[in-house]
């Protein structure tokens, strides 16, 4: 089984840079200094994140059921991967604590959605 290069450090958190290159085919190595590509640079979450957006042609309504998760934590989900792929995040929601508060009693969000989003 192939692992799948990683895009961050896992000491640092710094980007990662791939040196080498391998055919399997034909056995020819490139050394050097490659670039990953930008999903490469996601962490697991927010690749899994992209291809439930993609999976379901960015309907936010649909996004929120698969995912469980609120509107605002769905934007906030998108933005944080704008930001990682080296974008300007325009989106910069205003937490409403009642409205989080509300949600959390009504049983429609997680103790711990909750907590994320009053830190947000």
């Amino acid at each position: 089984m192939k692992k799948e290069a990683i895009g961050r450090c896992p000491v640092c958190n710094h980007e990662m840079e791939v040196t080498k290159l391998h055919c399997n085919y034909c056995d020819t190595s490139l050394e050097g200094r490659f670039n990953l590509c930008k999903f490469c640079k996601l962490n697991d979450e927010q690749k899994h994140f992209v291809e439930v957006f993609i999976k379901n042609r960015g309907n936010i309504k649909e996004i929120e059921k698969e995912l469980g998760i609120s509107y605002p934590t769905v934007r906030n989900k998108l933005e944080n991967v704008i930001e990682a792929l080296g974008y300007t995040a325009k989106y910069s929601p205003k937490v409403d604590r009642k409205e989080i508060l509300a949600k959390l009693s009504a049983g429609e969000i997680s103790a711990e959605e909750a907590v994320k989003l009053l830190k947000e």
